[in-house]
């Protein structure tokens, strides 16, 4: 096993040396202005029978969640996803997934949330969706993919608790301790492939408690782990598509003091100034034919500080549950007045459920994600006078189960918006030891291609969208659920009685010949 510990602190925060203690048996940080992140590495052996069971029919599984609450997402750990559990799946051979990975997920993240189904998955092919891909070059997505809105860890956590803690039993209150932090946490991943045969095990915490962080973390118990502990610090490197970082770093047990560092790499994702936000709306009443609306802030529209000869487009990528979907047909027009009035540029890419007529209950598979380029100012240089710009996306929802109330609430988590922009050739991306892939949209670009994120405004990165639906309660007007069920097969069957009595008539007043000499003029 083994275990890293990484404290990023913001360029303007505080820090003395004295916040960072160093002994034999552990180091100890207090008063901690800044974002952490603790990954964790574990072998197969050190994983629950029905965990390693499922991974060792994967050639990858990639899990990525995100909290519905806004943060602040600072480098390196810039990237975004739409809140919610994102599942990126790779079977070990084609058409081998099977019942047994969404087995697990029920598992681990539970069934029932607010009287719903968390995981609603069957098989991964009858539930998952294939990935779109630009070209089979990019090897950085998974085969399949897989979405649920997920509020909280809960499940997870208990999972954690009643598998990992109980083997390491020697552990023990530190174990629970930690995995109870994920509750807190902002970003979770879960990262497993054949060729490493390990799982990792990342959160990311941006934002410190009220008095900073103060912890004491310990050197393993077993001399077959290993501990990492840093505190960094991040600036502007030489190139546009860099990053500095600088700090202090130790392994916990074997060094005697913290030992500095500094060093930089190119980073795939960067941030944007705190201003350079978007927000999610939909226009009301929704209707049957919601509208979303993305509108993003002056800052948001300039180009991102990328090199100058790199060509650079504003993106959004929409993750829609089965109840909500787009007209492929409708949204993949490259007619220009249509673009126009909706401030897009065209629609990239799309994979999903695409059946424009199907109700809810008949689809199977989770939903669909679409990736559009928006568009922009001609010139950027005036982005500032031309105020806020929104772009629309008209979307559908599906036919509901009847409710007692005639409604029923469908939740739509936020889209996220980034630029993306071509790196040089030659731009080396994986060696970024915080680097961060398989997040659904990144496949869709080049391996070399840098991503300047957008920042979601404050409030809950989740829209709920009231749908009318058939009301099921009587006595409140005529037209009832068991009106309507018994008027259709009353038609029904007036309409198959109608069809028997015509093939009747006809049968019977048929002229018939009566005599030899009309038989004969008939033959004639």
């Amino acid at each position: 096993m083994k275990r890293r510990i990484t404290f990023i602190q913001r360029p303007e925060s505080p820090f003395v040396p004295e916040q960072v203690s160093i002994s034999p048996a552990a180091v100890s940080v207090h008063g901690l202005d800044a974002a952490r992140e603790d990954r964790i590495t574990l072998s197969l052996d050190d994983l629950p029978d029905e965990l390693r069971a499922v991974l060792e029919e994967s050639h990858e599984l990639r899990l990525r969640w995100a909290t519905e609450r806004p943060f602040d997402a600072i480098a390196p750990f810039a990237s975004r996803i739409s809140p919610g559990l994102h599942v990126h799946y790779t079977p070990q051979a084609r058409n081998q997934a099977s019942e047994g990975l969404c087995s697990l997920l029920r598992t681990v993240f539970g069934n029932r949330e607010d009287g719903e189904a968390v995981v609603n998955c069957t098989t991964a092919e009858d539930t998952f969706i294939t990935t779109p891909l630009v070209s089979t070059r990019f090897a950085t997505s998974a085969s399949l993919q897989y979405y649920t809105r997920l509020s909280s860890l809960r499940s997870f956590v208990a999972y954690i608790r009643r598998t990992a803690c109980h083997q390491q039993q020697a552990g023990g209150t530190e174990c629970h301790t930690r995995a109870d932090s994920l509750l807190n946490a902002d970003t979770v991943d879960v990262d497993y492939d054949s060729i490493s045969h390990a799982l990792t095990i990342s959160g990311i915490w941006a934002q410190p408690p009220a008095d900073g962080w103060a912890e004491e973390v310990p050197k393993s118990i077993s001399s077959n782990d290993k501990v990492e502990f840093g505190v960094l610090s991040t600036d502007k490197g030489i190139e546009p598509s860099e990053i500095q970082v600088g700090g202090l770093l130790a392994v916990v047990g074997e060094d005697k003091k913290m030992k500095p560092t500094m060093f930089s790499f190119p980073s795939r994702h960067h941030r944007l100034p705190s201003d350079a936000s978007y927000s999610v709306s939909f226009s009301k009443p929704t209707g049957l034919h919601p509208t979303m609306s993305i509108t993003m802030q002056p800052p948001s529209l300039q180009r991102p500080p990328a090199p100058e000869d790199a060509t650079c487009a504003l993106h959004t990528y929409l993750t829609l549950p089965s109840s909500v979907f787009g007209d492929q047909y409708q949204l993949g027009t490259k007619d220009p007045l249509f673009l126009q009035s909706h401030n897009l540029a065209a629609l990239r890419a799309h994979a999903g459920e695409m059946d424009l007529e199907a109700p809810h209950w008949a689809v199977q598979s989770w939903g669909s994600t679409w990736l559009f380029e928006l568009a922009t100012p001609i010139a950027n240089d005036g982005a500032d006078a031309l105020g806020n710009r929104t772009a629309t996306i008209p979307l559908h929802l599906r036919y509901l189960p009847p409710s007692e109330t005639g409604y029923r609430t469908t939740q739509v988590p936020w889209p996220v918006v980034f630029w993306a922009c071509t790196a040089e050739d030659g731009t080396k991306m994986g060696v970024n030891p915080f680097d961060r892939t398989n997040l659904g949209w990144d496949g869709l670009f080049g391996p070399r291609t840098m991503f300047y994120q957008l920042h979601p405004e404050s409030g809950r990165l989740v829209e709920e969208i009231e749908v009318p639906v058939l009301k099921l309660r009587n006595g409140e007007g005529l037209f009832t659920a068991q009106m309507i069920e018994l008027g259709t097969s009353l038609v029904i069957l007036l309409g198959f009685l109608w069809v028997l009595w015509r093939v009747i008539q006809v049968g019977f007043m048929r002229p018939r010949p009566n005599s030899t000499r009309d038989r004969r003029e008939k033959k004639e």
